[in-house]
């Protein structure tokens, strides 16, 4: 009696789990794929909706490269394709430009130098950029500023814009250039620029030039107005009515201070692509260009004068 008594009572607690029906689980599946279906739908027809018209925009375009100018294989790296940001070179967008740099000392004829080279029509020397103080401050704001002048963005009255073939200023040796002289050799030889040394050989008239150029500064011998450099026969004779007195106790030294500049230039960067000028030469053979098609600027030989 009493085994059928435990028998029962374990019928009664045991519960059999019934058996899930295959129909429910499909169904339960077919709801949750339906679900993430629509979900996924509508994330791509709002990706498609807000960038189809940028992706139509986007679309890279290859731009076909200039082709290499006829020049010797050494000649490469002193040719250049720059891009403006401030106008766009449009036709002449593959005309190579060469970058060049004029170093100088105050009164040594640079300035009737510079003129010479504005007078083709490819050539732009922007003059003496850095005697502005505040592009000389350091290297990064000398730096920036070169990289403007080489790109094309600088404009200025000597600017060709579109076409130009060669591109530079006027540097004067205490503006800067000797202080960072390291820094500034570095840049010309990997922008690969083309130095120009203009300096003068008689020393002592570049001094009595430079001690005329400070008395004007404040007698305005021509008609009020001070003019560093004149552009005809007439100006030049009123200047040389002025006769400067020299102290002859500092004239020797100060010749030799001049003289030690240039050597140390001429030192400093020695190591650029460079050629030697003097104003006398230049006067006495005026047919002699230096950038006589725009296309010879780079085939001086480095130190020859």
């Amino acid at each position: 009696m009493a085994d059928d008594l435990c028998s029962f009572t374990k019928d009664i607690f045991v519960i059999k789990v019934p058996k899930k029906s295959p129909l429910a689980l499909r169904m339960i599946v077919l709801v949750f794929a339906m679900v993430c279906g629509v979900y996924i739908c509508s994330i791509c027809v709002k990706q498609i909706s807000t960038h189809s018209k940028a992706g139509f925009l986007n679309i890279p375009v290859t731009q076909k490269a200039c082709p290499e100018p006829y020049i010797e294989p050494w000649e490469i790296p002193y040719v250049h394709y720059p891009k403006p940001k401030t106008y766009s070179r449009d036709g002449c967008a593959c005309n190579p430009v060469r970058y060049f740099a004029i170093l100088s000392m105050q009164r040594s004829g640079s300035g009737w130098f510079e003129t010479l080279l504005n007078n083709h029509t490819n050539i732009s020397s922007n003059g003496e950029i850095f005697s502005v103080k505040v592009r000389r401050s350091n290297i990064s704001t000398i730096v920036e500023t070169l990289d403007k002048i080489y790109n094309l963005d600088w404009l200025s009255s000597a600017s060709k814009n579109e076409c130009t073939a060669a591109v530079g200023l006027k540097w004067m040796l205490n503006q800067g250039l000797m202080q960072h002289h390291t820094e500034i050799i570095d840049y010309f030889n990997s922008r690969g620029v083309s130095v120009i040394f203009l300096f003068r050989r008689n020393l002592l008239r570049r001094m009595i030039s430079v001690l005329a150029n400070l008395y004007d500064r404040d007698a305005k011998l021509l008609n009020g107005t001070h003019k560093s450099h004149v552009h005809s026969p007439h100006e030049a004779e009123i200047l040389a009515k002025y006769k400067p007195i020299l102290n002859a106790t500092l004239l020797i030294p100060n010749l030799k201070q001049v003289e030690e500049t240039t050597a140390k230039a001429l030192e400093y960067f020695k190591s650029t692509r460079h050629i030697i000028l003097y104003y006398e030469d230049i006067v006495k053979n005026r047919t002699f260009y230096v950038f006589a098609d725009a296309n010879r600027c780079s085939r001086f030989p480095e130190g020859s004068s």
